[in-house]
Protein backbone atom coordinates (compact mmCIF):
# COMPACT_ATOMS: atom_id res chain seq x y z
CA UNK A 1 0.00 0.00 0.00
CA UNK A 2 1.01 4.17 -0.84
CA UNK A 3 0.97 4.20 3.13
CA UNK A 4 3.14 1.67 4.43
CA UNK A 5 5.64 1.29 1.24
CA UNK A 6 5.87 5.44 0.91
CA UNK A 7 7.92 8.28 3.39
CA UNK A 8 5.63 9.81 5.92
CA UNK A 9 6.15 13.02 3.91
CA UNK A 10 5.43 11.64 0.18
CA UNK A 11 1.97 10.01 1.80
CA UNK A 12 0.95 13.15 3.45
CA UNK A 13 0.84 15.18 -0.38
CA UNK A 14 -0.44 11.88 -2.16
CA UNK A 15 -3.45 11.67 0.27
CA UNK A 16 -3.50 15.38 0.10
CA UNK A 17 -3.65 15.39 -3.66
CA UNK A 18 -6.35 12.85 -3.56
CA UNK A 19 -8.31 14.81 -1.21
CA UNK A 20 -8.17 17.93 -3.33
CA UNK A 21 -8.86 16.17 -6.97
CA UNK A 22 -11.75 14.11 -5.59
CA UNK A 23 -14.81 14.23 -3.98
CA UNK A 24 -17.37 12.01 -2.87
CA UNK A 25 -17.63 8.37 -2.69
CA UNK A 26 -14.89 8.12 -4.52
CA UNK A 27 -12.68 10.02 -2.07
CA UNK A 28 -13.56 8.18 0.15
CA UNK A 29 -12.96 4.57 -1.62
CA UNK A 30 -9.54 6.59 -3.13
CA UNK A 31 -8.40 7.48 0.49
CA UNK A 32 -9.30 4.15 1.83
CA UNK A 33 -7.46 2.37 -0.30
CA UNK A 34 -4.27 4.34 -0.08
CA UNK A 35 -4.79 3.48 3.81
CA UNK A 36 -3.92 0.11 2.53
CA UNK A 37 -5.07 -1.91 5.49
CA UNK A 38 -6.30 -5.25 3.15
CA UNK A 39 -6.44 -8.29 5.16
CA UNK A 40 -3.41 -10.42 3.51
CA UNK A 41 -4.43 -13.53 5.33
CA UNK A 42 -4.98 -16.90 3.15
CA UNK A 43 -7.78 -18.13 5.18
CA UNK A 44 -11.38 -18.29 4.36
CA UNK A 45 -14.33 -18.00 6.67
CA UNK A 46 -17.38 -18.94 4.96
CA UNK A 47 -19.48 -17.93 7.26
CA UNK A 48 -18.42 -14.35 6.69
CA UNK A 49 -17.85 -14.23 3.14
CA UNK A 50 -21.56 -15.53 3.00
CA UNK A 51 -22.31 -12.49 5.42
CA UNK A 52 -20.52 -9.93 3.53
CA UNK A 53 -22.26 -11.31 0.48
CA UNK A 54 -25.55 -10.72 2.02
CA UNK A 55 -24.43 -7.30 3.09
CA UNK A 56 -23.28 -6.35 -0.93
CA UNK A 57 -26.39 -7.37 -1.66
CA UNK A 58 -28.94 -5.42 0.76
CA UNK A 59 -26.69 -2.83 0.18
CA UNK A 60 -27.03 -2.56 -3.40
CA UNK A 61 -29.42 -3.94 -5.77
CA UNK A 62 -31.53 -5.02 -2.73
CA UNK A 63 -32.44 -1.43 -1.93
CA UNK A 64 -33.51 1.76 -3.29
CA UNK A 65 -30.07 3.59 -3.77
CA UNK A 66 -26.71 2.35 -2.88
CA UNK A 67 -24.65 2.17 0.41
CA UNK A 68 -21.73 2.90 -1.09
CA UNK A 69 -19.96 2.60 2.30
CA UNK A 70 -21.17 -1.03 2.59
CA UNK A 71 -19.38 -1.65 -0.82
CA UNK A 72 -15.83 -0.01 0.34
CA UNK A 73 -15.68 -1.25 3.49
CA UNK A 74 -16.16 -4.87 2.37
CA UNK A 75 -14.25 -4.69 -0.87
CA UNK A 76 -11.15 -2.47 0.60
CA UNK A 77 -10.64 -4.53 3.56
CA UNK A 78 -11.33 -8.01 2.76
CA UNK A 79 -8.59 -10.43 1.73
CA UNK A 80 -8.09 -11.51 -2.53
CA UNK A 81 -9.15 -14.93 -1.50
CA UNK A 82 -11.95 -14.00 0.88
CA UNK A 83 -13.70 -11.60 -1.97
CA UNK A 84 -13.91 -14.57 -4.66
CA UNK A 85 -16.03 -16.25 -2.19
CA UNK A 86 -17.67 -13.19 -1.70
CA UNK A 87 -18.93 -12.71 -5.55
CA UNK A 88 -19.73 -16.41 -5.72
CA UNK A 89 -21.92 -16.42 -3.06
CA UNK A 90 -22.91 -12.91 -4.33
CA UNK A 91 -23.90 -14.36 -7.71
CA UNK A 92 -25.84 -17.32 -5.44
CA UNK A 93 -27.82 -14.61 -3.51
CA UNK A 94 -28.44 -12.21 -6.22
CA UNK A 95 -28.20 -14.35 -9.52
CA UNK A 96 -26.74 -12.17 -11.12
CA UNK A 97 -22.82 -11.09 -11.18
CA UNK A 98 -21.56 -8.71 -8.67
CA UNK A 99 -20.09 -6.26 -11.81
CA UNK A 100 -23.82 -6.74 -13.00
CA UNK A 101 -25.31 -5.16 -9.89
CA UNK A 102 -22.54 -2.15 -9.92
CA UNK A 103 -22.89 -1.54 -13.22
CA UNK A 104 -26.88 -1.43 -12.66
CA UNK A 105 -26.83 0.37 -8.94
CA UNK A 106 -23.31 3.01 -9.28
CA UNK A 107 -22.66 5.35 -11.91
CA UNK A 108 -19.11 7.55 -12.87
CA UNK A 109 -16.05 7.02 -10.96
CA UNK A 110 -17.11 5.32 -8.14
CA UNK A 111 -18.54 2.34 -10.87
CA UNK A 112 -14.83 2.72 -12.27
CA UNK A 113 -13.14 1.94 -8.95
CA UNK A 114 -15.53 -0.86 -7.76
CA UNK A 115 -15.26 -2.38 -11.07
CA UNK A 116 -12.04 -2.19 -10.95
CA UNK A 117 -11.08 -3.42 -8.06
CA UNK A 118 -13.46 -6.77 -8.65
CA UNK A 119 -12.18 -7.55 -12.00
CA UNK A 120 -8.78 -7.43 -10.46
CA UNK A 121 -9.36 -9.73 -7.82
CA UNK A 122 -11.48 -12.24 -10.24
CA UNK A 123 -8.62 -12.21 -12.51
CA UNK A 124 -5.39 -10.43 -12.68
CA UNK A 125 -4.28 -11.12 -16.14
CA UNK A 126 -7.74 -10.23 -17.78
CA UNK A 127 -7.98 -7.16 -15.87
CA UNK A 128 -4.07 -5.91 -16.81
CA UNK A 129 -5.23 -6.88 -20.55
CA UNK A 130 -8.37 -4.69 -20.71
CA UNK A 131 -6.14 -2.28 -18.94
CA UNK A 132 -3.49 -2.29 -22.09
CA UNK A 133 -5.94 -2.28 -24.74
CA UNK A 134 -7.65 0.63 -23.47
CA UNK A 135 -4.58 2.02 -23.61
CA UNK A 136 -4.17 1.57 -27.10
CA UNK A 137 -8.01 1.25 -28.49
CA UNK A 138 -9.35 4.15 -30.96
CA UNK A 139 -7.64 7.21 -31.70
CA UNK A 140 -4.25 8.03 -30.06
CA UNK A 141 -2.66 6.22 -27.04
CA UNK A 142 -2.44 6.84 -24.10
CA UNK A 143 1.60 6.26 -23.55
CA UNK A 144 1.75 6.62 -19.66
CA UNK A 145 -0.89 4.04 -19.39
CA UNK A 146 0.99 1.41 -21.82
CA UNK A 147 4.37 2.39 -20.31
CA UNK A 148 3.11 1.97 -16.68
CA UNK A 149 1.37 -1.28 -17.02
CA UNK A 150 4.10 -3.26 -19.39
CA UNK A 151 7.46 -2.07 -17.68
CA UNK A 152 5.69 -2.73 -13.93
CA UNK A 153 4.24 -6.37 -14.95
CA UNK A 154 6.70 -7.05 -16.83
CA UNK A 155 9.01 -8.78 -14.06
CA UNK A 156 5.46 -10.12 -12.20
CA UNK A 157 3.15 -11.70 -14.85
CA UNK A 158 3.14 -10.23 -18.13
CA UNK A 159 3.42 -13.58 -19.67
CA UNK A 160 0.34 -14.43 -18.41
CA UNK A 161 -1.37 -10.94 -19.54
CA UNK A 162 -0.34 -11.69 -23.31
CA UNK A 163 -2.06 -14.89 -23.13
CA UNK A 164 -5.19 -13.11 -21.61
CA UNK A 165 -4.89 -10.13 -24.60
CA UNK A 166 -4.50 -12.80 -27.24
CA UNK A 167 -7.61 -15.23 -25.52
CA UNK A 168 -9.53 -11.42 -25.45
CA UNK A 169 -8.71 -9.55 -28.60
CA UNK A 170 -7.92 -12.50 -31.31
CA UNK A 171 -4.10 -10.63 -31.52
CA UNK A 172 -1.13 -10.70 -29.90
CA UNK A 173 -0.16 -7.66 -27.41
CA UNK A 174 3.16 -7.09 -29.53
CA UNK A 175 1.15 -7.15 -32.73
CA UNK A 176 -1.01 -4.74 -31.29
CA UNK A 177 2.10 -2.54 -29.86
CA UNK A 178 3.87 -2.39 -33.23
CA UNK A 179 -0.10 -1.40 -35.24
CA UNK A 180 -0.47 1.91 -32.23
CA UNK A 181 2.84 2.71 -31.73
CA UNK A 182 6.20 3.83 -33.62
CA UNK A 183 9.62 4.72 -33.20
CA UNK A 184 11.72 3.99 -29.75
CA UNK A 185 8.70 4.16 -27.83
CA UNK A 186 7.46 0.98 -29.73
CA UNK A 187 10.97 -0.74 -30.10
CA UNK A 188 11.27 -0.28 -26.33
CA UNK A 189 8.07 -1.61 -25.62
CA UNK A 190 8.64 -4.54 -27.94
CA UNK A 191 11.97 -5.77 -26.10
CA UNK A 192 9.84 -5.80 -23.11
CA UNK A 193 6.82 -7.53 -24.44
CA UNK A 194 8.59 -10.50 -26.33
Amino acid sequence: AVVSTQSTGYHTEVERDVVSETSGSFKKLAVSLLQGKRDESEEIDMALAKEDAEELFNAGINRFGTDESKFNSILVSRSYRHLKMVFAEYKRIASEDIEKSIRTEMSGEIELGFLSIVKKIKNVPTYFAEELYKSMKGLGTDDDQLIRIVVWRSEIDLVEIKGAFHSLYAKSLADFIKEDTSGDFRSLLLLIVK
